[in-house]
């Protein structure tokens, strides 16, 4: 069986990532409807521990995690460390005296509890006095609601964490509201208040971008571009020199990193350097799923039938966030860029032959089987290999850490 797993960012109030929550999405081809909580919930832990190991799929972060009834009844989560996991109780688990009896054991081991798509009812009182974050949906509360359920529940030692968080506005408003985190994915939009011109610093930035990504440019040209460029150099020295590549004999020079690294590599390094540099004031969270996107596309263009440009899957994955970075239509942006006419194409209107590679993408995270499944196939990826590249993705995007 193929699993699936994937991840969704939540934040604290000033924009840090505090944990990612882990979704059992399904196995691609098999409905969602045919699989229980239980195992949805028991195959994605023995997945991110036992299979793939934590720290690859969450970067060292706790994770959220779903448990069903059974679980908490069955002592599951005893069995994984308290450091690693957030216990969910989902909305439809009963407090009866073994679910709280339950849920009091983990809660002196040590355990952080969160209630999920929380509603308040006096029954739940018995559940709210162990819970330690309460996590609301805010698409389906009314705001008049959520004030009228935080005021009731003030008297309690709790966290509040607003799920389906969108928009910035809506990321506003919740903090307004009185929310410690946000979950959702309201970074990877542009921010409609302040769609301006954009500053001269980060002008010079997007000439560099145009300039290391333009066919034209010779390696002598890199080279220059990069002595010119301090930040830029340190972090190549330090990249190259790092325990990743085992280098007997240090690299002093950037020319001796151009020849190691290559042509290819070195193009890309600096891309994804400037791409960090342009959204310093956007949460690092950003950039991680630019770069994240990034690999994964490049690594699904490899695996092909079709024999697609890798090299130009990167650069679509890594731009389809730039509108959020900048602040800027995309359309517009587009216009700054040398990427190639199908590469605009995908990223501006979502059509052309690109098009699968990010609809593939979406559906995965969203965990729209059919979809992804149609879109694999009209790339001619095995669906088998799909998990195997966001895991890999994943671990490329701790540059950012």
């Amino acid at each position: 069986m193929f699993v699936h797993i994937a991840r969704q960012p939540i934040f604290d109030i000033h924009k840090k990532i505090f944990a990612y929550e882990l979704l059992f999405r399904q196995s691609l081809g098999l409905h969602l409807g045919e699989l229980s909580g239980d195992r949805a919930t028991t195959s994605l832990l023995s997945t991110a521990f036992l299979t793939e190991g934590m720290e690859k799929i969450a970067n060292n972060r706790p994770c959220f995690i779903n448990f069903t009834e059974n679980l908490l009844l069955q002592e599951i989560a005893p069995s994984f460390p308290k450091n690693k996991i957030i216990i969910e109780i989902l909305e439809d688990v009963a407090p009866t005296p073994e679910i709280v009896a339950a849920c009091r054991h983990l809660s002196e081991l040590g355990y952080i509890l969160a209630l999920d798509d929380f509603v308040y009812q006096k029954n739940l009182l018995p559940l709210i006095e162990l819970a330690n974050i309460i996590k609301i949906d805010y698409r389906l509360s009314k705001s008049d609601d959520i004030e009228r359920m935080l005021y009731r529940l003030g008297r309690f030692s709790l966290k509040f964490l607003a799920e389906k968080i969108e928009t910035h506005e809506e990321f506003e408003h919740a903090r307004k509201l009185g929310f410690h985190y946000v979950q959702g994915y309201f970074f990877a939009k542009p921010e409609t208040l302040r769609i301006v011109d954009i500053a001269s610093n980060k002008i010079s930035l997007i000439n560099l971008l145009i300039e290391v990504n333009r066919p034209q440019t010779t390696v002598e040209q890199l080279e220059k571009i990069i002595a010119a460029d301090v930040a830029i150099s340190y972090k190549l020295l330090r990249y190259i020199n790092s325990a990743f590549f085992y280098l007997l004999k240090e690299v002093d020079s950037i020319h001796q990193a151009i020849v190691y690294l290559g042509e290819r590599e070195i193009r890309r390094f600096v891309t994804l350097v400037v791409i960090s540099e342009l959204a310093a004031e956007k949460p690092a969270e950003l950039v991680r799923l630019s770069i994240i996107r990034a690999c994964w596309c490049e690594l699904l263009a490899a695996n092909s039938r079709r024999a697609q440009n890798a090299a130009e899957c990167f650069l679509l994955g890594l731009f389809f966030l730039i509108d959020a970075i900048l602040d800027k239509p995309m359309a517009d942006i587009m216009e700054m860029l040398p990427l190639s006419d199908q590469v605009k194409r995908a990223l501006t209107f979502g059509d052309g032959p690109y098009s699968p590679y990010l609809l593939a993408m979406n559906a995965y995270e969203q965990g729209h089987s059919r979809q992804c499944l149609h879109n694999l196939q009209l790339v001619g990826v095995d669906p088998a290999q799909v998990y195997g590249f966001y895991l890999e993705a994943i671990q490329l995007s701790s540059i950012v850490d």
